[in-house]
């Protein structure tokens, strides 16, 4: 690190479970976020400031006015713009020496093993469950861990799934691929502007923590936010041996 990043980070490095070593991992770190929504913004955010050396930006939205109740990577004068375009300037302004790369398309299977095979950490911010499940595909295959989130009116919902680990269940332990489940979208139910932001803020300090390699994750089990009471519920998760993803890996 040059002078400027040691005094960039300083408030980083003072920290003992991170210190030198631990924001180098973060420099030369490399994440996908999935989605640069409401939950995609903060932990964008989040990961730049952080220092997090390489972000991937996978949205093929727009900036619509609707978004900017929640979505906070994203301005006024930028309505229109592509997302992940819009997301770079934003990451740009306020770490302009980390790498941001803009994929404007829509997450599917046929290229997410290209992002995800060479990340060390990925976070899904999507809003829908087939996207979801091919993400968790692609993590599993590649060994690289999940970050998962999900917050709609004032629920939200927050885990990780670390395939590394032998006893860590992967999404589809949790969500079967083959279950009947109802898509609820915040342009038809709404959605809490801050809860977005507090389930977005943790999965970025999940994924740091999985980079640094410090504290213990979320794998195996799921929290859950209640936001109108601020009730947090805390649940185990097992790993599915029959789970038509992971079983047998």
């Amino acid at each position: 690190m040059n002078d400027q990043q040691l005094l960039r980070y300083s408030r980083h490095i003072l920290l003992d479970d991170i210190d030198i070593e631990g924001q180098e991992k973060l420099l030369a770190a490399h994440a996908v976020i999935i989605g640069t929504g409401g939950l995609g913004s903060p932990a964008a955010l989040y990961l730049a400031s952080a220092g997090v050396g390489t972000i991937t930006l996978v949205d093929n939205d727009t900036v619509d006015l609707t978004n900017l109740q929640r979505q906070i990577l994203h301005t006024t004068d930028r309505i229109g713009q592509p997302k992940v375009a819009s997301g770079k300037t934003a990451l740009t302004q306020i770490n302009p020496d980390i790498n941001v790369i803009c994929v404007a398309e829509r997450a599917d299977q046929t290229y997410l093993g290209e992002l995800i095979r060479n990340a060390d950490v990925v976070l899904d911010c999507s809003d829908n469950f087939v996207t979801r499940q091919a993400i968790n595909r692609v993590c599993v295959l590649h060994n690289v861990p999940l970050v998962s989130g999900a917050a709609i009116q004032f629920d939200g919902q927050i885990s990780v799934f670390d395939p590394r680990s032998a006893s860590s269940p992967c999404y589809a332990c949790l969500f079967p691929p083959d279950s009947e489940f109802e898509e609820v979208q915040c342009s038809t139910m709404g959605v809490f502007a801050p809860l977005v932001g507090i389930i977005g803020s943790m999965q970025a300090a999940e994924a740091l923590k999985l980079i640094v390699g410090i504290g213990s994750s979320l794998a195996g089990q799921l929290l859950m936010l209640d936001a109108r009471t601020m009730a947090w519920h805390r649940i185990g998760v097992g790993r599915n041996a029959h789970c038509p993803v992971c079983a047998g890996l």
